[in-house]
């Protein structure tokens, strides 16, 4: 017969993956061991591994869970009906705030991914993709031109590029916070969307 699970079972795995995200996130994943999540989350080991079968687990957990809230994100706004320029800029400040608040899941999901195995590591790809394409397919009603040209993805990948990395270096006690710069950042790639250009075709020789 199974260990029947405690009421607070699911609150628990939630605290340890959240303790291993900032262990993974300040010293990295191979520098950190299951001893110190159990300590870090006031667990014996054998009750960790009641949780988690390793700290592969925990990766895969932290990365999948991360990018599977992102996805979700992506899927809410689409289910508001949105005109596209309130789609867009509502999608672009719920992922800034939502960084805001998984700075450590982030970390892990940015950096620590070249340690999934394959099929691990092409699924969450897979969300990734998923998510990329939601914000693409709203750059392409705003600018339809951009999608004939294929350059949705790109600058889907440039506006990322903006946000992605926040973490480095927005800090909870600094002058501006993530709520100040959400719109900041809407407003930047808003303000540079009407500005580009088509690229000019390449002959082939």
């Amino acid at each position: 017969m199974g260990r029947n699970r405690s009421a607070n079972y699911e609150d628990q795995r939630e605290a340890i993956l959240a303790q291993a995200a900032a262990l993974f996130a300040s010293q990295g994943y191979p520098g950190t061991s299951m001893n110190q999540v159990a300590a870090a989350s006031g667990l014996s080991k054998p009750t960790l591994y009641h949780y988690f079968k390793d700290k592969y687990a925990l990766l895969v957990h932290i990365a999948e869970g991360h990018v599977k809230v992102l996805e979700q994100v992506v899927m809410e706004v689409e289910a508001m009906k949105l005109k596209p320029d309130a789609a867009l800029r509502e999608m672009i400040e719920r992922f800034v705030m939502e960084y805001a608040g998984a700075a450590d899941a982030h970390r892990v999901l940015t950096e620590d991914v070249r340690f999934l195995q394959e099929p691990d590591r092409q699924r969450i790809l897979g969300h990734e993709r998923k998510v990329v394409e939601g914000f693409a397919d709203a750059i392409a009603l705003l600018r339809p031109e951009l999608d004939k040209a294929h350059l949705t993805k790109p600058l889907t990948m440039l506006l990322f590029g903006m946000i992605n990395w926040m973490f480095t270096w927005v800090r909870a006690d600094g002058h501006v916070t993530h709520e100040q710069l959400a719109p900041m950042v809407a407003d930047l790639f808003f303000g540079g969307l009407p500005a580009v250009g088509l690229p000019a075709i390449k002959r082939k020789r």
